[in-house]
């Protein structure tokens, strides 16, 4: 198999002439990273992680009820109907094979999911962070922890070496985003990966999953850092520690109050498929991979595209109920 990206596509956008890359965190119509007209510089991009943050947490321009202007206070001009957060729902499409959805979900009030994604010709990167509902500013922390990791990896060498920087790289920007005489520090879990070709290298926090999903099998390449992944391992029944009370309780996170950020670490060389990283508001209902790989192969052959196939399984996850924000991001691995 080759060893190049196959159809990875073309760069994403830049800010400036500086050449250098930039994670995608929302769709480019979405998303204007400039502040008072000009572009940001190199700096400016990569260390002010609150700009993507401040523009997510902007309101949409038109109302999507009845396409009236939305004013300065979030209320829409004629009908005034509330105007949705562009933070509640994004998508990010980096590349033709490689693709991300980010939802709130039907139950939570915001949307404390992440999601940050890049993509050249010759390798792709997946981030997904899930911020820990319990703690302060954990949608802040969330994002600029995906941010950070996607920015290091979208030009750091394909080695487990590598994506334990970038955890590293995540967790000082989480802790940097919280009070640091919080009582209920920011937390998130992360998932990350990095393919090149069809060499994956990945390192997860958290429960936030990384899967593997081929045309007749399907396999779970994350372990879970939980109570449930404790009771698997001591060899309960999935199906019984995943049911079990407390059992979602995560024993890793990013974030000061975790004294322990050791990720777990892994490489594979994946066959023809899809790359799946998501958190826990699409597992929760298909955590088995093979659930996960029937809901994938299930209307595969009409896709258009993979953004398409991240709207399908966010929209399905919200049809079960939609009790926790959900993102998605996927990366199609052609023959």
């Amino acid at each position: 198999m080759s060893n190049q990206w196959p159809l990875l596509g073309q760069d994403p956008d830049s800010l400036g002439n500086t050449g250098l890359p930039v994670p995608q965190l929302v769709a480019a119509e979405d998303l204007d990273l400039t502040v008072a007209g000009p572009a940001l510089d190199a700096a400016s991009r990569f260390d002010t992680d609150t700009v993507a943050v401040r523009k997510l947490s902007s309101t949409a321009a038109k109302c999507p009820a009845c396409g009236g202007l939305v004013d300065s206070d979030g209320y829409c001009q004629t009908c005034g109907v509330k105007a949705p957060s562009l933070r509640d729902h994004f998508e990010l499409t980096p590349g033709p094979n490689v693709a991300g959805v980010c939802d709130r979900g039907i139950s939570h009030p915001r949307n404390e999911d992440a999601l940050a994604a890049y993509a050249d010709d010759t390798r792709a990167v997946l981030v997904i962070c899930d911020g820990v509902s319990t703690s302060s500013g954990s949608d802040v922390a969330a994002m600029v922890g995906a941010e950070k990791a996607c920015q290091y990896l979208a030009t750091a060498p394909a080695t487990v070496q590598s994506l334990q920087e970038a955890v590293r790289l995540a967790n000082q920007a989480v802790i940097e985003s919280t009070d640091a005489d919080s009582p209920n520090a920011a937390a998130a879990t992360l998932a990350a990966a990095l393919l090149v070709g069809d060499q994956l290298t990945f390192a997860n926090v958290g429960d936030s999953r990384i899967y593997w999903i081929g045309s007749s099998d399907a396999r779970q390449l994350s372990t879970d850092d939980s109570l449930a992944a404790d009771m698997i391992a001591k060899g309960v029944a999935r199906s019984v520690a995943e049911s079990a009370a407390g059992a979602h309780a995560i024993t890793s996170w990013l974030g000061p109050d975790c004294a322990d950020q050791a990720p777990n670490l892994g490489q594979a060389v994946l066959e023809p498929g899809w790359l799946l990283i998501c958190s826990d508001g699409l597992w929760n209902y298909a955590s088995e991979a093979e659930a996960l790989g029937s809901l994938v192969r299930i209307g595969e052959s009409t896709l258009e595209s993979p953004l398409d196939l991240a709207r399908r399984l966010v929209n399905w996850a919200n049809g079960q109920g939609g009790h926790d924000n959900v993102s998605v991001a996927v990366a199609k691995l052609a023959n």
